[in-house]
């Protein structure tokens, strides 16, 4: 895996608390609270703006329980507020598998994040071993739930580059119907050809192909069902997040207030 390179984004490592009732370190407690990254709220302690129980805080080692202690930043309580949700768009690189355990021992996208700082995040979705692009992260179950949910009906778009020869794009523009293969029924996939080159000939193509279900292996199996092995696949957006500037292995945080369609879900 190569190291990360210039372009970093924003990345912060606040993210959901595994129990509410546990204790936590005061500047992770504060950047589950606030728009502060834990470095941040470590500045923030050294300024001597953190109350707890009364009485000024400057140890940043000190540990607080949400449920049990009063904590305040320049006055305003902190405690009684529920984690805000954030979220991040991350470009998953090829060779990460999307679970937090591999029976394999191939490195994890949350081996990686973990690395990054990101210690809980929850993905939307999944992307297989040998896929790469768009993955969401975010700190908020009900919004992950949400988001993959077939009744929010959030279009997920790839480029696909196959290989194959005479296989006519009338085939493959049909798929807006749905297809059925091996019992499986695959809903309506758009498909668009974008190197405009003909399939009479053994080459690879580039195609923009669009779902509304996105299940296991979909596009793989509906392309091979055609004769056509897809040898790199890249997810460039879910609903209304896309991949953007990012480049492999590259996080960036999401402002929410940008993106109108998700508001009333988050707050």
């Amino acid at each position: 895996m190569k190291k990360e390179n210039n372009h970093q984004q924003e990345t912060t490592s606040s993210l959901i608390p595994s129990n509410n009732s546990e204790e936590l370190r005061i500047a992770k407690f504060i950047a589950q609270r606030t728009e502060y990254s834990r470095r941040d709220a470590e500045a923030l302690v050294q300024q001597g703006r953190v109350v707890v129980n009364g009485e000024t805080l400057h140890e940043l080692g000190h540990k607080v329980n949400p449920n049990q202690d009063q904590i305040m930043l320049d006055g305003v309580l902190l405690s009684s507020q529920k984690p805000r949700t954030k979220i991040w768009t991350f470009y998953k690189p090829q060779g990460l598998v999307t679970t937090h355990k591999d029976p394999q021992n191939r490195e994890t996208v949350f081996d990686y994040l973990k690395s990054k700082g990101l210690n809980q995040a929850i993905s939307i979705g999944r992307l297989d071993l040998n896929s790469e692009g768009l993955l969401i992260l975010t700190n908020n179950s009900e919004f992950s739930h949400y988001a993959e949910s077939p009744q929010t009906e959030w279009k997920r778009c790839y480029k696909v580059r196959v290989f194959g020869k005479n296989i006519p794009l009338d085939k493959l523009l049909n798929l807006k119907k749905g297809i059925t293969i091996d019992s499986i029924h695959y809903k309506g996939i758009d498909v668009e050809l974008l190197d405009h080159k003909s399939f009479d000939q053994s080459s690879n193509q580039w195609l923009l192909v669009t779902l509304v279900e996105g299940k296991n292996r979909e596009i793989r199996n509906v392309m091979e069902y055609f004769g056509l092995r897809v040898n790199r696949l890249i997810r460039v957006s879910y609903g209304p997040f896309d991949l953007g500037d990012l480049r492999p292995g590259e996080i960036k945080k999401i402002d929410i207030k940008s993106i109108p369609e998700i508001q009333s879900i988050v707050f």
